[in-house]
């Protein structure tokens, strides 16, 4: 199975390397293709975009950093057909996440 998987800070970044590894561990032949940070990287071995590119917390952050935002959402559907991924996981990040939940429901 090829998986895409989006975390968007720490924890999430904890949470999905920790899930990668068991589903490696059901799949030895499953491949990754994630967002996240350096644990998620030290199990995938590929990280399209870390966490500190992209997150941003806060009014203010968000506010001045809206173009990068919009960027990001569109590089990422453009990533997703690309890749063609069985399935999508989502950890954390609902700001982010779930704007792309919605698009690919409708794709």
């Amino acid at each position: 199975m090829r998986y895409y998987v989006i975390a968007g800070e720490a924890s999430g970044d904890l949470h999905g390397s920790n899930l990668i590894k068991e589903l490696k561990k059901l799949d030895n032949s499953c491949q990754f293709r994630c967002w996240g940070g350096d644990l998620i990287k030290k199990e995938t071995n590929f990280l399209v975009k870390h966490y500190k590119e992209y997150s941003h917390m806060g009014f203010l952050e968000v506010f001045l950093n809206i173009k990068k935002i919009l960027s990001n959402l569109s590089f990422c559907k453009r990533d997703i057909l690309e890749f063609n991924p069985d399935a999508i996981i989502y950890v954390d990040f609902p700001g982010f996440n779930l704007k792309i939940a919605k698009w690919a429901k409708k794709k």
